[in-house]
């Protein structure tokens, strides 16, 4: 079943009598015909049914049904496109997971759009959600971030260090340092042993970034509600008790002095090392460990949002996950990179790294609701290029503003009404109070248009929850606020058209309108996207 692109042919079309022909060996609209004869069209909430061109079957909605929607989208108000039944699954999204080493840039921004996204979504499909990011605090490249900050401390005092070939050379390097040097003193961290003095600026550095990095989220709209630390994780012990499990299940063996996990035995390409002949332990140890940790506390999904460079780690941690007894636990969504252009040409947006653009710069200039919906707009397995003159546009060319004026536009409409009516001294219209007759006289296409878009929103959460499409979504958002723009319009040759014409229609046109708002509002929410009320090229109504 799917829309017809021409809305004259009904308000739902179906090949399927396309598709069973061969095998029933009949003609196409015969079966088509067959098929609406045996149909109970009334039962269905359908006011009639036709076969058109080689056999499509194509039904339009009784009108009861549709104006049945439109209240019921008014009863529900804020719940509108929510699912009423919780479903009990605990689902953990862990989406960003920076190292804690610099700033967040454009990249991050989309795994944290994107993630956000889809944990709303799940939760208006009825799971319950925990958002969470992991810190990436141990390793190397915390060692290297420790050293940077040592070197430019050291210029800080008048001294000379070189910061580390592969260290971190942005500016920002400096500033934690002096951060550090203000709080600790520099006269006591030039006292320390050099290796405390190391250490000092390494929990410092980290604490300071990522507290930099929750910042950044936060100005973007998107609040962690468990943040885990990859060196918690190495110092509980979980990794030796990992390792046992895993010998207790004959899942690993020594070759080459190195130990070694049969992930081949589940599916993976080859099997993967755990500890080298060294005696490190590769990443792969404790993020099993940690993954199996949230198995641990209870979540029956966790979804993973990772960039492109992470997709080989994909297979070789199912596979792990399946040999230690949770075959379907993580589920992972691979983001593509992102390109900001301006005048067609990439932007070099932050002068401060030099080396990437920063989210916080992004936002600061396009605002967190046009830079969500820019990352959300397009599927994530695909490269994304942010043009930013088309994010600062404010005209229908823009995606975002486009819906966010129709939602304004339809609260000016609602009001305008309330300013011109008795009951204005109670602050709001009476209109969510059922009242059928009050439909009765929305005949045009245009009010039937809005309203049937409207009423799939429910439909479309449902639908990008199950296949983490935020994208989904904001198509329909756009598709609904361009039905909403038409219904106005129309108003504009034709004074009858207009909503607020006073007559018969005047109260269902209302009605119709808050359902409207009610939608673009409630969608924008699920996106984590503002729905203003005023925008600055409102008109006059």
């Amino acid at each position: 079943m799917e829309r017809p692109r021409d809305p004259s042919h009904g308000d739902w079309s179906t090949n399927g009598a396309l598709v069973l022909a061969k095998r029933l060996d009949t003609a196409p609209r015969e079966l088509a015909a067959r098929v609406s004869e045996e149909l109970d069209l009334a039962q269905g909430g359908i006011a009639g049914a036709s076969v058109a061109g080689p056999g499509f079957l194509n039904f339009r909605l009784d009108d009861s049904v549709l104006w049945e929607g439109i209240q019921s989208v008014l009863d529900q108000g804020s719940d509108w496109g929510r699912s009423p039944d919780p479903s009990g699954r605990r689902v953990n999204v862990e989406f960003v997971s920076a190292n804690p080493t610099g700033p967040l840039h454009i990249a991050h921004g989309r795994g944290a759009a994107i993630g956000d996204a889809v944990a709303s979504l799940l939760e208006w499909a009825g799971d319950e959600v925990t958002r969470e990011f992991y810190v990436n605090d141990a390793g190397r490249q915390i060692d290297l971030l420790a050293e940077s900050v040592e070197a430019r401390f050291a210029e800080l005092g008048g001294g000379s260090a070189e910061v580390p070939a592969d260290g971190y050379h942005g500016q920002y390097i400096l500033d934690v340092a002096r951060s550090i040097a203000d709080a600790e003193g520099a006269g006591e961290l030039a006292s320390l042993d050099p290796a405390a003095r190391r250490l000092r600026f390494r929990d410092e550095a980290v604490k300071r970034l990522q507290q930099d990095q929750a910042d950044d989220l936060a100005a973007f709209g998107v609040r962690m509600q468990t943040w885990s630390s990859e060196r918690e994780v190495l110092e509980s012990g979980a990794v030796d008790q990992l390792l046992a499990r895993l010998a207790g299940r004959d899942l690993t063996y020594s070759r080459d002095g190195a130990l070694w996990l049969r992930t081949s035995r589940f599916g993976d390409e080859k099997d993967r090392v755990l500890i080298k002949a060294d005696g490190a332990h590769t990443y792969f140890l404790p993020d099993l460990a940690y993954h199996l940790e949230k198995a641990e506390r209870g979540f029956d999904l966790a979804i993973d949002v990772w960039g492109a460079d992470h997709h080989g780690h994909e297979h070789r941690m199912q596979a792990a996950l399946a040999g230690l007894g949770y075959p379907g636990l993580l589920e992972v969504l691979i983001l593509q990179l992102v390109t900001v252009t301006r005048d067609g040409k990439e932007a070099k947006m932050s002068k401060r790294t030099g080396k990437f653009v920063r989210l916080r710069d992004l936002v600061a200039e396009t605002g967190p609701s046009v830079a969500r919906y820019f990352f959300l707009m397009r599927r994530s397995e695909v490269h994304l290029n942010f043009d930013l003159d088309l994010a600062l546009d404010t005209s229908d060319a823009n995606p975002v503003y486009k819906i966010q004026y129709a939602h304004a536009r339809m609260c000016r409409v609602l009001e305008r009404a309330a300013e011109a009516q008795p009951w204005r001294a109670a602050g709001a219209l009476p209109l969510d109070t059922p009242d059928p007759d009050a439909f009765s006289e929305l005949t045009r296409p245009e009010e039937r248009g809005v309203a049937f878009a409207a009423l799939r929103l429910p439909g479309v959460v449902r639908r990008a929850a199950q296949i983490r499409a935020p994208h989904i979504l904001c198509t329909y958002l756009e598709t609904l606020a361009g039905a909403a723009n038409s219904w106005y319009q129309a108003g504009r040759p034709d004074p009858s058209a207009r909503i607020l014409t006073y007559g018969r229609g005047r109260r269902g046109r209302l009605k119709l309108a808050r359902a409207v708002q009610t939608t673009l509002r409630n969608g924008l929410m699920v996106l984590g996207i503002d729905a203003p009320e005023r925008m600055e090229r409102e008109q006059d109504l």
